[in-house]
């Protein structure tokens, strides 16, 4: 079969097709045909072994996919990386139908980056009517996809940042009520003056370093800042119980990981997403398709900044 593999950690310089045998379904798990593959931001991580969960070599990136079951059925799947191929093996709770309705890339969209903002919203964050949201990256994957939930569950003003005005536009286009520039300079101040001069109830942060820092300080008392990811690869300031205590602050980590074995915390979310999709109350925004030989630029693109929503690699190309 055709695949991306690394034999080396790097950049994306080191993704490179090469034909491997095919994977083999064991007990439990699924053999899927597949048809696109998402594209994530945690993947940039596994290719330079930055990540939480350490990887091995050599290594097929790609943590979902859809495709065909031997038996016809269309599933979107979460796998332990071998994504970026034309087969990978998924265990079988992790593999849900798509609706008809429901493109390839709106599912990839979906089982991932969408549960993901979901979990930040309802598990983490524990969003209450009325509450201020604000949305780092509001054009990326999970970004988007957080705004519309937010306002879906009843989120009193979404304050979106991003990098460009046309990513600004796109979150506003989504539902925010206001959009400001995500660089960390006068991050602080400028977030506080789009809630109305008042700080924040609910943060979610995934860049790190100076971004998580001025969240932090624009977090109202009992706000809750979710932090999910390390885009910046720069460590935020280190944070003692007293920071925290004395301005009744909380904040919470989450990696999906987490969910993915528990009950509750997957199939149905998933399975409320694809419906909310299929019935056209959730647009899932798909940045870019790319062919699988493409994998590498795909990542360059992701880590420029130069994307919004998903990004899929079509793998019949």
């Amino acid at each position: 079969m055709r695949a991306i593999q690394i034999t080396q950690f790097g950049g994306p310089e080191v993704l490179s097709e090469a034909e491997l045998p095919d994977p083999v379904a064991g007990p439990g798990l699924l053999l899927v045909d597949v048809t696109s593959a998402g594209v994530n931001y945690a993947d940039t991580h596994t290719v330079e072994n930055s990540y939480l969960a350490r990887a091995t070599l050599p290594l097929v990136p790609g943590a979902e996919v859809v495709g065909r079951t031997p038996d016809g059925r269309r599933v979107v799947a979460v796998t332990q990386n071998g994504g970026y191929a034309q087969k990978a093996v998924a265990e079988e709770h992790l593999a849900l139908d798509v609706p008809d309705a429901v493109t390839d890339a709106q599912a990839l969209a979906v089982v991932v980056q969408g549960l993901t903002a979901w979990h930040l919203l309802r598990t983490c964050a524990r969003l209450a009517a009325g509450e201020s949201v604000v949305v780092h990256a509001a054009a990326g994957g999970t970004g988007s996809l957080a705004v519309q939930l937010a306002k879906a569950y009843g989120a009193g003003r979404v304050i979106a940042t991003a990098s460009s005005k046309e990513k600004r536009d796109l979150a506003l286009e989504l539902g925010a009520d206001t959009a400001v520039d995500g660089n960390p300079d006068g991050l602080k101040e400028r977030l506080i003056e789009a809630n109305g001069g008042r700080k924040a109830d609910i943060v979610l942060e995934m860049a790190g370093g100076p971004v998580f820092d001025a969240s932090l300080a624009a977090l109202a008392p009992f706000g809750r800042l979710v932090t999910y990811g390390m885009a910046s690869r720069v460590p935020a300031t280190p944070l003692a119980a007293a920071q925290l205590m004395g301005r009744s602050r909380a904040v919470v980590g989450f990696w999906l990981a987490h969910c993915l074995d528990r009950p509750g915390m997957y199939r149905e979310p998933v399975a409320e997403l694809l419906a909310m999709t299929a019935e056209g109350r959730l647009k899932p925004q798909v940045g870019g398709i790319y062919p699988l030989s493409e994998a590498a630029r795909a990542h360059q693109d992701l880590r420029a900044r130069r994307t919004f929503g998903k990004l899929v690699l079509d793998v019949t190309r």
